[in-house]
């Protein structure tokens, strides 16, 4: 059985102050992570103070990182600098950053590599905007941009990524993706794993689902067969809010 996820993303939200009050808030009440993997991502600046107080079932993600190891790239962050300070994950690719930030699919797999390389276990975003969506073509787009993100990653170190289907549609809209479309889409990336290496590699990978998740919604979510847990933007910046989507996923285990 594929460990669940739930990773909360910050976005820029939250000063220093606002997210130690979080993680003294929620530290005692974190699930076991053995059963539940939980995850902030939070600012860069806030990072190293999180990583000191995230307990023993917690862990800290970064929202981004730079391609290359160094260098003259001024206000980018390096994976070794990640790993150094003690984050384990890394949101790559998300659709904010395609669109804001011109990130495109060559410099997500680029990205992906390099996270790999310093041990540090990328939530790796591919989703479709509405037209694509209206017009049926949820399936090729996201099939592409799956095969550009994994180019070059060998099959034993699949196990070590994360992806997240993020329909762009549904990012902070209010509108999501029904649980059977989530699945669907899902499913699909799966498969699509599967063809670029084999079924049993493409078993092992937690596959989560984005796009306005709530403490409503995501009990359905993770309820159906392809979905692995859930990357969750503004509901994960409420203490009680995160801990409930949480308690909802350790339910679901022990089902």
């Amino acid at each position: 059985m594929r460990k669940i996820v739930i990773a909360g993303n910050w976005k820029m939200f939250k000063t220093r102050d606002e997210a130690l009050q979080f993680i003294y808030n929620v530290n005692m009440e974190i699930p076991n992570r053995e059963m539940v993997e939980s995850v902030i991502c939070a600012q860069a600046p806030l990072l190293r103070d999180l990583v000191k107080r995230q307990g023993d079932n917690l862990r800290i993600g970064a929202q981004n990182m730079h391609e290359k190891s160094e260098g003259a790239f001024t206000g980018e962050v390096s994976a070794a600098l990640l790993e150094n300070i003690g984050v384990r994950y890394v949101i790559i690719g998300h659709s904010e950053r395609r669109e804001h930030f011109g990130e495109t699919d060559e410099s997500v797999n680029k990205k992906l590599h390099q996270a790999l390389r310093y041990g540090l276990t990328p939530i790796v975003c591919v989703g479709e905007p509405l037209a694509v969506r209206e017009k049926g073509e949820t399936d090729a787009y996201v099939e592409e941009q799956t095969e550009k993100a994994l180019s070059g990653v060998k099959a034993d170190e699949m196990e070590d990524v994360v992806i997240a289907y993020e329909p762009i549609w549904a990012i902070g809209t209010g509108k999501t993706a029904t649980p059977e479309m989530a699945d669907e889409a899902i499913k699909n990336i799966r498969q699509t794993i599967g063809r670029i290496h084999d079924a049993g590699t493409a078993d092992k990978v937690r596959i989560l689902y984005g796009g306005s998740v709530n403490t409503e919604n995501i009990g359905e979510l993770i309820a159906m067969e392809d979905i692995d847990g859930a990357l969750v933007g503004g509901a994960s910046l409420s203490a009680k809010n995160f801990l409930k989507m949480l308690s909802i996923a350790h339910e679901h285990i022990n089902k």
